[in-house]
């Protein structure tokens, strides 16, 4: 007797529910075959059996809500199991290649590695259709995650024989995107665009995910009313938040806005210009994780200003013999950091987090440096900054910024962040409220450097100056430890001698 359990449902996810179940006790069943499907508050999680033999109960029935590690079913072992379905594709659609040589062999291309805490992606642009030949390490897809896109190389040289998970197809982490034939003799396998095509008729008698009803049900819609994309057409929770927000017919929108037709243009007239395009995984992600920071922290901004006379003068001084001998730029962003890591060791809660009932105090400095990519924002973490020499700083600033922008950050290099700094400068912001990156407390922005009249010793100069602006969490930081740390900074990149100091 075999179990068949929950699987991992990721890092936040406890529990989900039975959605569907494909099998019925005493069905027989292969090896990886899939069983039932499971549906959690964001994702769709597929059932596998272990191993061939019978369906001989199901525990958890549909419906009902599983935790992790839950008996789900159970499978009795026996010798009579059908041939895998896995093999038995391959060997009738490339028959005639076998005939003439019996090293064709059938490779699957799976999901590579996405991180420790990311468990699915999207498949994004596929570069090879079925057909193709391939080499071994070329490039065949590439996913996008949450925060980085991950290239898909093939792992033989061969032909593309089939694509299991088409551009659009959210996939697990150990999910079959692929399947490779090597060998001369190697074909693609067969199309079956009518079975597929099929699908959402039959799926008329398909039982919908009880979130997907539940939706529907607060949202005001009928089943006919949404398109479902799940097994056999099955409405999922994400088809009724796609059909209540997309657009209405035109005839309807025309008809509830009278108002609009003095104006010469009807909505169906903006329609026809407007231009609708799905929200990339980095994008949304990017807009989550910022609406959940301001509903979650206590936020909070101060600003100042600091006179970049001394930075500039000690930059223009020494730049060329620093990149002679280090072979970096001496960027004004090595100074900032310098500056706030000075600064945190004064007022360390604005490197602390919260955790629970608990503030986490850091005794290290992994700084995040924001920076602008096609895709969106990310925030590459230079750790251990507390303890690089400006070089160091530079090196590593420039190494991560190039990595961002070619898209080749792994996740690992944008986690453990304790402080950020976000230089909205560099595109000619002049002000700006920088918000945090939870779970940390502090963000610095830095902005625009610009001659502005300054009265200094009574007589009015024209001085380089820069605002700046920290946000913080106003649960763990108060507001005189905010405004020192903010003149900390101003201190030391007014006078940069007080960092060789420690002053």
């Amino acid at each position: 007797m075999t179990e068949v359990r929950v699987p991992t449902l990721g890092e936040s996810v406890s529990e989900a529910t039975v959605a569907t179940w494909f099998k019925k006790p005493g069905d027989r069943v292969e090896a990886d075959e899939m069983l039932c499907e499971l549906e959690t508050d964001k994702v769709t999680v597929e059932v596998h059996a272990p191993e061939a033999g019978t369906l001989a109960e199901i525990v958890a029935a549909e419906g009902e809500t599983v935790g992790v590690d839950a008996l789900l079913a159970t499978l009795t072992q026996g010798d009579a199991a059908a041939t895998p379905v896995a093999d038995a594709k391959p060997a009738s659609s490339a028959a005639p290649a076998a005939a003439q040589s019996n090293e064709v062999k059938m490779t699957d291309v799976m999901v590579p590695s996405l991180g420790e805490s990311v468990s699915e992606a999207t498949v994004s642009t596929w570069f090879k259709k079925v057909g193709d030949t391939v080499a071994q390490d070329e490039m065949l897809c590439e996913l996008e995650t949450d925060k980085v896109s991950v290239e898909v190389p093939s792992p033989v040289a061969g032909v593309l024989t089939e694509i299991l998970a088409p551009e659009g197809a959210t996939v697990d982490a150990k999910a079959k995107l692929a399947i490779v034939s090597e060998g001369e003799g190697a074909a693609p396998a067969p199309k079956s665009e009518a079975p597929a095509a099929a699908a959402p008729a039959a799926g008329k008698d398909v039982e919908d995910a009880p979130a997907a009803k539940k939706a529907m049900a607060e949202a005001g819609l009928s089943a006919d009313q949404v398109t479902g994309t799940g097994r056999d057409g099955r409405i999922m929770k994400e088809d009724v938040a796609k059909a209540a927000t997309a657009p209405k017919s035109a005839s309807v929108s025309i008809a509830a806005a009278p108002a609009a037709a003095p104006r010469g243009a009807s909505n169906a007239d903006d329609a026809s210009r407007e231009e609708r395009v799905k929200m990339t995984r980095l994008r949304a992600t990017i807009a989550k994780r910022l609406k959940e920071s301001q509903n979650t922290a206590a936020m909070l901004t101060t600003y100042n200003e600091v006179d970049m006379t001394e930075v500039m003068a000690l930059r223009t001084q020494y730049k060329d013999q620093f990149e002679k001998k280090h072979g970096a730029r001496l960027g004004f962003m090595s100074f900032f950091t310098k500056a706030c890591v000075h600064a945190l060791k004064e007022v360390p809660e604005v490197n602390a987090e919260i955790d629970g009932n608990e503030i986490v105090y850091k005794n290290y400095v992994h700084m995040g440096v924001a920076a602008g990519t096609p895709t969106g924002l990310v925030v590459p973490v230079i750790r251990n900054a507390d303890a690089m020499s400006f070089a160091e700083i530079e090196k590593a600033i420039a190494e991560k910024g190039a990595r961002a922008r070619d898209g080749k950050l792994s996740m690992a290099e944008m986690q453990g962040g304790t402080f950020t700094i976000s230089n909205g400068g560099v595109y000619g912001s002049l002000m700006s409220s920088p918000i945090l990156n939870p779970p940390q407390s502090g963000i610095l922005g830095m902005h625009k450097i610009q001659d502005r009249p300054m009265a200094i010793n009574g007589q009015v100069v024209i001085r380089p100056m820069m605002y700046l602006a920290l946000s913080y969490d106003h649960r763990i930081v108060d507001g005189k430890g905010a405004v020192t740390f903010l003149v900390r900074v101003k201190e030391a990149l007014e006078d940069p001698r007080r960092l060789l100091m420690d002053l």
